[in-house]
């Protein structure tokens, strides 16, 4: 693909075809114009079979800014749907549509509000909502779930990962093994999410963070192919990086020769005035080795050094290691947290790729269209209850207990404000038997969630740094009960509606049915 067909492939184009067909649908019957409103969410939390998330992380909304931001309609966009014919041979795309196509400003008119990147978030709660013209706002649908529900998901892998190493420095190493470019924004994802650092040289170039790594098996076998020896590969990184000399240690034996090779270049560094990093584990029994060499490295002298482990890790396997650890280490007469709070992870396929749960759910579904300067909901219905979408102009907020932690997020209808409420009586969003009566005396404060980012055609926020998407993140996930960040069977998080909400939706399914 050259750089032309990329800017096709990647601007405006970047859409599913039955969205520029209703488009030029709603244009024939004069609605291209009538307001409406959309709702990005989620239903089910990622399964990835043995075990389960509790939350999720939202990301990947500056990216989707960006894109709306850059786009023009231009002449080649124009030319290439003029030219599709449908299976009569005739133009699929009627000039007269194709002309206001190309004269209307896309996304001029939209307003799009969304919970804040960094941020906890739970099914069937709206991460963005799309007020504007129908055609835009519907061209809009499969670039919005491109860039959300991939990040979102990503951040949300490399969050878990993170809680399950104990909070360790964590690396990201997923480029190799991404989705082609998709890597890029997997970790940027990854980095909200959790990951303190990256081997992809280029997004941590841009987001403002220093690229980490190591060396590759490679190094070693061409000294080796040539007559050299693992230690000669040792010398030579340490010569070149003295002050960053972190060695990976298994390439021919790791406890008989690469971990003893490692400490005689560590001390001939030490003698010269530098202190080397660590080394990399990158196969067999990681726990093990991980104990075997914590205590050969200080026995040696080289208490600072960290113990970097690689090799289809995520936060199953995470677990399991730092168990196994925890057992172990004793009897090797090494403290469990010495071991453990060396250890440093790099993780790669198994985060960029989220395996386990390939892909979010996340969904657009149109809740309401304004006709006669007032809003009518909309609703969708199906014979699975979860996927009925909860319909209107809605705002979603964010109830906090006694403790401080966050206990039910709440969808309520624009002209309502939980916050004003004595008693507050909350459904399911699906199962009409359930619901609880939340007295204010019970809540701590409720916080809006949802905040304007896009207004007739600008972003109307600042872009925050990285450091701040994290933070935010972190400070979620702290007012999370312990229970909803389990690796297995997380206790169930909240959503709920307001009477006022559940009743309208109520009404609407047995007016359709």
């Amino acid at each position: 693909m050259n750089s032309r067909e990329r800017s096709i492939a990647e601007g405006i184009l970047l859409t599913d075809q039955y969205q520029l067909t209703m488009a030029q649908l709603y244009y024939r019957m004069g609605m291209h114009e009538k307001m409406a409103q959309f709702d990005h969410f989620f239903r089910s939390y990622p399964d990835y079979g043995q075990h389960k998330a509790g939350y999720c992380v939202n990301a990947g909304l500056e990216w989707l800014l960006d894109w709306m931001e850059s786009l023009q309609v231009r002449e080649e966009d124009i030319s290439y749907l003029s030219s599709q014919t449908g299976n009569s041979g005739e133009p699929v795309f009627d000039e007269d549509f194709l002309s206001w196509l190309k004269s209307s400003p896309p996304f001029a008119n939209l307003t799009m509000k969304a919970i804040p990147e960094g941020r906890v978030v739970h099914p069937d709660v709206p991460l963005t909502t799309v007020q504007g013209p129908l055609a835009w706002a519907q061209i809009l649908e499969t670039s919005l779930l491109n860039h959300l529900n991939f990040q979102t998901l990503i951040a949300t892998k490399a969050s878990r990962i993170h809680h399950s190493g104990g909070n360790g420095l964590l690396l990201e190493f997923g480029l190799r093994r991404g989705p082609e470019k998709g890597a890029n924004a997997g970790t940027r994802a990854a980095l909200i999410g959790g990951a303190d650092f990256s081997s992809n040289v280029g997004a941590s170039h841009i987001l403002g963070i220093e690229p980490k790594g190591t060396h590759a098996h490679s190094m070693v076998q061409v000294f080796l192919a040539l007559g050299g020896s693992e230690l000669d590969a040792f010398r030579a990184y340490a010569d070149v990086y003295p002050d960053d000399c972190l060695l990976l240690v298994d390439t021919v034996d790791t406890l008989e020769s690469g971990i003893p090779n490692a400490i005689k270049v560590f001390e001939e560094l030490k003698q010269k005035g530098h202190q080397p990093v660590g080394i990399r584990l990158d196969s067999g029994d990681l726990a093990f080795l991980s104990i075997q060499a914590r205590k050969m490295l200080d026995e040696a002298g080289f208490e600072d050094t960290i113990i970097v482990l690689s090799n289809q890790l995520d936060e199953l396997v995470l677990w399991q290691i730092l168990t196994q650890i925890r057992k172990e280490s004793e009897c090797c007469d090494v403290h469990p947290d010495r071991v453990i709070d060396s250890l440093v992870y790099g993780v790669g396929t198994r985060l960029i790729t989220s395996q386990g749960h390939a892909a979010l759910d996340g969904v657009y579904k149109l809740v309401a269209v304004r006709d006669n300067a007032e809003w009518v909901p909309a609703i969708k219905i199906s014979e699975n209850p979860a996927k009925v979408p909860n319909p209107g102009n809605k705002h979603v907020w964010r109830a906090y207990d006694q403790r401080g932690r966050a206990t039910v997020d709440i969808l309520s209808l624009e002209e309502e404000d939980p916050r004003k409420m004595d008693e507050l009586v909350l459904h399911h969003p699906a199962e009409h038997a359930v619901f609880r009566i939340l007295q204010q005396a019970e809540v701590d404060h409720i916080e809006p969630l949802l905040e304007e980012v896009w207004v007739d055609g600008e972003v109307v926020i600042e872009i925050p740094p990285l450091e701040r998407l994290r933070q935010r993140r972190l400070d979620d996930v702290s007012k999370l009960d312990p229970g909803v960040c389990r690796l297995m069977n997380p206790h169930i998080y909240h959503v709920s509606l307001t009477e006022k909400l559940w009743n309208l939706k109520r009404d609407l399914i047995e007016r359709l049915d």
